[in-house]
């Protein structure tokens, strides 16, 4: 089973004996399995500890330090990270994977997470990972500063993707559904490679290249 990293797959081992190996990908339609558009960005923020660190600035900010008794609300917090981790996780692999992850399980009268054989810090990386594959995609290739716009969004629809690579490259729906959002960027970007124009750091450096020649011509007259 072999994982594409470039494009944010991954691949993953159960080491004990009759373990078996899975395959996750961070596809258009994996995406969908988190939930709805807006669902998939909270996610997004909450895997990428938003409510995590607003919580504890806040809490900083009005105490000056972190009081002892934050304890227990810390870790609920904590733990809709890893949950939310967890369900991302599986979105992205078609196999059961209570193995390596855990699962939760009712005990008494609470829920309690039985952990699987990855570790929490790393299934939340691994969450992370996926997210930034499947959701803003990091293939390297030109971006153009007119294509920056330096909005937030509350909400990313997978399907508008799907349709747009259908319509881009002529796939089929199951074929563009299959895609994450870094292999959708590399076709994108092989597809119309001669586009015009500055990437952000392409204009600074022109910019800044331009006012040490002015500031240099300015002083000369000066002189």
């Amino acid at each position: 089973m072999t994982a594409l990293i470039d494009i944010g797959e991954v691949s993953i081992s159960d080491s004990r004996d009759g373990g078996k190996d899975y395959l996750l990908s961070p596809s258009f339609e994996a995406m969908t399995r988190i939930g709805n558009p807006n669902e998939i960005v909270e996610a997004y923020a909450i895997v990428h500890g938003s409510e995590l660190s607003g919580f504890l600035t806040g809490y900083a900010s009005a105490f000056g330090r972190l009081p002892d008794w934050l304890s227990s609300s810390l870790y609920r917090v904590a733990e809709k990270m890893l949950s939310t981790s967890m369900r991302v996780i599986q979105a992205c692999c078609q196999d059961d994977l209570a193995p390596m992850i855990g699962e939760w399980k009712g005990w008494r009268s609470c829920v309690v997470y039985r952990p699987g054989q990855m570790p929490r810090n790393d299934i939340i990386v691994m969450a992370q990972h996926l997210l930034q594959h499947g959701v803003v995609g990091k293939a390297k290739v030109r971006r153009l500063q007119r294509h920056e716009t330096g909005e937030t969004t509350n909400s990313f629809s997978a399907f508008d993707y799907i349709s747009a690579a259908r319509s881009h490259f002529g796939m089929s729906r199951d074929e563009a559904s299959k895609l994450t959002m870094t292999e959708f960027q590399f076709l994108l970007a092989a597809k119309y490679p001669d586009q015009k124009g500055f990437t952000r750091e392409e204009y600074e450096s022109v910019a800044d290249e331009y006012l040490k020649k002015q500031a240099a011509r300015r002083a000369k007259e000066k002189i």
